[in-house]
């Protein structure tokens, strides 16, 4: 029987076919799911903020674009995945507040999209397919299987991306 494991806010978790992740309430956060189509393993974080230098002494590495995006493919490896051929889909990013503005200190979904968009091609992993920026927040369930990345939002149809 497959599970369906539950990655928390700054998380992530890795498994292997049939099992699935899910997350949920991404806002202006990012869910990053990565997978190798060959050996069907794959692992899901849940990003909250996009740089972590500004940070001393961090500890929280799946809280970041910059750390969890390679934590995430470093454990995804681990598990038996080839590195060579991995992909990736991203959801996320939203724009949660109206009074938002053209400020880069509140524009965190944006950013957010941007240094994942940036870190997956620095470790030349393509972006397959995305559901990101706008304005409502995601839950989200990544088989890595299949590939499907099925994202459900409150007054929207599913969608499988």
């Amino acid at each position: 029987m497959a599970e369906i494991i539950k990655v928390g806010m700054a998380d992530l978790k890795v498994c292997a076919a049939p099992n699935g992740l899910t997350t949920l309430g991404l806002g202006s956060c990012v869910g990053i799911a990565i997978r190798d189509p060959g050996t069907k393993i794959g692992g899901l974080a849940h990003i909250m903020l996009p740089d972590s230098t500004a940070i001393k002494n961090n500890t929280n590495i799946p809280k970041f674009a910059d750390t969890g995006i390679t934590e995430l493919v470093n454990k995804i490896v681990a598990m038996g995945a080839n590195r060579s051929k991995l992909v990736a889909k991203i959801a996320g990013g939203a724009q949660m507040f109206a009074f938002q503005n053209k400020n880069e200190m509140v524009r965190v979904g944006d950013r957010n999209v941007e240094a994942t968009k940036k870190k997956l091609a620095e470790l030349r992993i393509p972006i397959l397919a995305e559901d990101t920026g706008d304005s409502y927040g995601r839950t989200v369930i990544f088989y890595p299987e299949t590939g499907d990345y099925v994202i459900k939002a409150v007054g929207k149809s599913e969608k499988t991306i």
